[in-house]
């Protein structure tokens, strides 16, 4: 997995993408909320830099598969821990989680894997950050 470095745009889209990805599917819905939320200036992204930082997680994910030799593309906890750890801003995980949980809700089905993500990052990060993102998402 590349590196990113901490606190930096693309670190903390990483974990929204992860999100995203973690059930297997780019779904419309999840997509439309990213745009319609204007993710990408929360992140201080461009429309582009937040495409190429999803593209470059699927990139990460299929290289490291392949050099395991596995048929499956895993997001293990390991992982995930990873990505949180590049986020310390407690403003930054605010915005993160909040557009997380507005990524498993788009769709009106919350998937195990998504759940994964989302408990990692309040474990990591403290259980406020559920409050927090329950008042954004209301």
């Amino acid at each position: 997995m590349r590196p990113y470095p901490k606190d930096s745009p693309r670190a903390a889209a990483r974990i929204v993408a992860l999100t995203l990805i973690s059930d297997g599917q780019l779904k419309k819905a999840e997509l439309a909320i990213l745009e319609a939320s204007s993710a990408h200036e929360q992140l201080g992204l461009s429309r582009g830099e937040l495409r190429g930082v999803v593209h470059e997680l699927c990139t990460d994910l299929l290289e490291s598969a392949n050099e395991q030799r596995a048929s499956d593309c895993l997001i293990h906890d390991g992982l995930i821990d990873a990505v949180l750890s590049e986020v310390e801003s407690l403003e930054l995980r605010r915005t993160v989680f909040g557009l997380c949980l507005k990524v498993v809700h788009a769709d009106g089905h919350v998937h195990d894997a998504e759940s994964i993500v989302l408990l990692a990052a309040i474990e990591r990060w403290g259980a406020d950050l559920e409050r927090i993102g329950q008042a954004d998402h209301s």
